[in-house]
């Protein structure tokens, strides 16, 4: 049984759950049979989920969770079982990879080699063993050399992702398959991997099954071997489905001796013992050298054509899978379900909650109609296209933004024009041009930098974009490498040209005014005023955004302008400090930590700034969401939707400023953001999973933010802008030779202190199939 420490977390994990739904229906039965091609009883007609499914039941694909909910907690603990059946969107399918202890009782772990997933090495020191497995030696620790007892007394469970948190590593022990089904899954799916190793040592899985644990309480058996399948289809009553589990394509099928890849070619003999195949997802969607989908193969429609089910393994929203998906976990789980002739029968995955919004409220889904937050772009579709470009923008207008972004730069000779920074080192190729002109401004910023006053905009034209991946350094996420230089810059006026033929309305951002006037002798106020001027954009919403209250002063006389303040970091927002901003702007723009205090990687509480200034008329827009997982906090299951419907629902912002505005449309414009509709994706309530930690592993406390104060808010007026200086037509000074190159702007900090690439993200996959 369960222990009662462990009992206490499911009235604390109930905080978490976040979907929502009327309506639950159970998962049918599939066409084909346990076995031997036998036939399934007619399934009961579901409850919810009504539309038909281009599956091989015509139902929703299965979600299946390997060992719970894996992607936060360790496998098959107590906690991960129960976050994964309270979070449910979908009936749901969990999965225990079986081994066997010694004295012949059944564990719930992936690995084998229980050194990957549990504190055994520091139980029983130096006390690893070698075995030969599937033809290569594997070293470490077996549950088969340990009897149970040894086992439940010394060892602890840890998660088997090195990159994900150990904050709830060894609380738990290792549960018993009898002990996992104790809570009551919907569905219970057994894997074996191991049958042929545990034969040679004198354990047997099939008798374990047979009599231990019974059939009756298995729906789906799958192994890598087809003939403990063989054995088992001759013993399995049609209430259970066996199911060929596939290794990698060259790996070796320990009965037969074939590789797996030429097993798939005869799917007719597969279905002759088996009802369903279960795949690495690569076997449907590959990928090709750089990390983009190649074609998709014709498995599931040659699956289907012979009565076999397709399960997708091994999915997961913190192990990246293509660049395609733009880091959105729900995008890869839409791409196996969205083409009739490629819809999975299923998915097997470590966030069983992503992958049930997926199905049940995100799969064609859209709507007309969204709910009031605006989407706001942050340097265009930037986490797609180097931002401020052409492309970055045209992205953004097709992803479904309601405002596209333009931060003003001011050239040398007076252009406005789009880029996040005065700095053109981290956004373009300046540096490999204009090394000589890198200078130090501290009212800018701490590092050398090429700064766009200090070129003429012909110059800046010369440049290329570069795309900027905020978390490329520390996390190894790279962003869509193939657009790396794709693009170009564009002037505010052509800016707001494109917009204008578009059905998006536009937010100029306006910083550094006062060095601009006093220092560079550049009106950057009166360049964007006069250019908005001559776009006449009537019937278009136009939003002026500043740090500066002077900035904002000067377009209070601009009728149909709605100007917002942006702020740093804060922890609340006084009664007085609302009235006055309220002075000067219409809305606020305020970061993410600013609306909900995050502590580490938990967030604890919501601040009172939304309420605040939404009692004196003033309109909160957030900042800034991305979608890599290294950036979510964990209350967020690295699932940037969760989050955006926490601030949407929860916090009740106003709008969110995006680099990924495809995610925020896909859920804001689906009925899953209202939550009066049948299904929706509700929010996360802050502090929920803080509570759950361990006594032993406190959260350590970032810095508080200060509240906003009056003094935070009132500027001086703007300096007088002096007389443009005549350009010289000779090259400025070189620098010294040897002279440093400027470092890059470092960005927003990087949530995370490990340093995987995405082929090595990818490469984790294979812990859920091997050893």
């Amino acid at each position: 049984m369960f222990g009662g420490k462990m009992i206490r977390f499911l009235v604390l994990i109930s905080l978490l759950v976040q979907v929502t739904w009327a309506q639950k229906g159970g998962q049918p039965a599939v066409g084909g049979g346990g076995g031997g091609g036998q036939e399934m009883a007619p399934p009961p007609k579901p409850l919810a989920l009504m539309k038909k499914w281009p599956t091989l039941s015509g139902y929703p694909p299965l979600v299946i969770a390997r060992g719970g909910f894996t992607g936060l907690f360790p496998e098959s603990c107590p906690t991960a079982i129960d976050m994964a059946l309270s979070s449910a969107a979908t009936d749901l399918a969990l999965l225990c990879n079986l081994q066997l202890t010694k004295d012949n009782v059944g564990l719930c772990v992936t690995s084998i080699n229980l050194e990957n997933t549990t504190n055994i090495e520091d139980s029983f020191p130096n006390a690893s063993k070698t075995y030969k497995i599937n033809g290569e030696d594997v070293k470490g620790y077996f549950a088969m050399d340990y009897p149970f007892k040894a086992l439940r007394d010394k060892v602890t469970i840890v998660q088997n992702i090195l990159s994900r948190t150990d904050a709830f590593d060894n609380t738990s022990p290792l549960s018993t398959v009898e002990e996992v089904l104790q809570a009551r899954p919907p569905l219970f799916w057994l894997n074996v991997q191991y049958d042929s190793f545990y034969d040679e040592h004198k354990l047997s899985m099939s008798d374990y099954i047979e009599n231990t644990i019974g059939f009756h309480s298995i729906q789906y058996l799958s192994c890598t071997e087809i003939g403990f399948l063989k054995k088992m289809a001759k013993k399995v009553t049609n209430d259970t489905r066996l199911v060929l589990t596939f290794l990698s394509p060259d790996a070796i099928e320990p009965t037969e001796k074939k590789k797996y890849s030429d097993i798939l070619k005869n799917l007719k003999a597969v279905r002759a013992f088996a009802s369903g195949i279960l795949v690495p997802k690569e076997y449907i969607w590959p990928l090709n050298s750089n990390g983009y989908l190649a074609q998709p193969t014709t498995l599931v429609a040659d699956a289907h054509k012979h009565d076999l089910e397709v399960f997708a393994a091994a999915f997961a929203n913190d192990i990246p899978g293509s660049y395609n998906y733009s880091y959105d976990p729900t995008a890869e789980y839409l791409q196996f379900i969205s083409d009739p002739n490629n819809t999975v029968d299923g998915f097997v995955t470590d966030f069983s909650q992503t992958a049930g919004n997926a199905i049940g409220c995100l799969a064609g889904n859209d709507t007309d109609k969204k709910v009031n937050a605006l989407i706001i772009t942050h340097n265009g579709a930037s986490g797609t296209y180097p931002g401020c470009t052409d492309l970055a923008y045209e992205q953004a207008v097709k992803d479904g933004a309601d405002i596209i972004d333009c931060s003003i730069q001011m050239s040398k000779d007076g252009v406005a024009f789009c880029l996040d920074s005065p700095d053109l080192t981290r956004d373009t190729t300046a540096m490999s041009t204009f090394l000589t002109r890198a200078v130090s401004i501290p009212e800018i910023q701490k590092e050398k930098g090429i700064f766009s006053f200090d070129l003429t905009w012909t110059e800046i034209q010369s440049l290329k974009p570069k795309m900027f991946s905020p978390f490329l350094q520390h996390s190894g996420l790279e962003r869509n490498p193939e657009a790396k230089n794709k693009g170009k810059l564009i002037s505010l006026s052509d800016f707001l040209g494109f917009a204008k033929t578009k059905p998006v309305g536009v937010l100029i951002s306006i910083e550094n005014a006062r060095y601009l006037a006093s220092k560079k002798h550049l009106d950057v106020v009166d360049a964007v005023t006069k250019t908005l001027k001559n776009a006449s954009l009537e019937n278009k919403q136009v939003m002026i955004q500043s740090d500066d209250s002077a900035v904002l002063s000067k377009f209070k006389g601009e009728s149909g302008y709605k100007r917002l303040f942006r702020f740093e970091e804060i922890s609340g927002v006084s009664k007085q400090a609302a009235e006055e901003i309220k002075k000067y702007a219409d809305g606020a723009v305020l970061s993410r930590r600013s609306l909900i205090d995050i502590d580490l990687d938990y967030t604890t509480q919501q601040t009172n700034a939304v309420k605040e200034l939404h009692d004196h008329n003033v309109s909160v827009y957030v900042y800034v969401m991305r979608n890599e997982f290294v950036h979510i906090p964990l209350d967020y299951y690295a699932d940037p939707t969760i989050e955006i419907a926490t601030y949407v629902i929860d916090v009740k912002v106003d709008g969110i400023v995006t680099e990924f505005p495809k995610t925020a449309s896909r859920y804001l414009r689906s009925t899953c953001s209202d939550i009066d509709a049948e299904y929706c994706i509700l929010a996360s309530q802050p502090g929920g999973l803080l509570k759950i930690l361990p006594k032993s592993l406190p959260a350590t406390a970032f810095p508080s933010s200060p509240p906003l104060e009056i003094k935070d808010i009132v500027d001086p007026p703007l300096p007088p802008v002096g007389a443009v200086p005549v350009l010289d037509s000779k090259p400025p000074p070189q620098g010294p030779p040897g002279a440093q190159a400027p470092a890059p702007s470092s960005g927003m900090a990087v949530a995370a202190n490990f340093g995987f690439s995405l082929a090595a993200f990818m490469a984790l996959g294979l812990l859920y199939m091997g050893h």
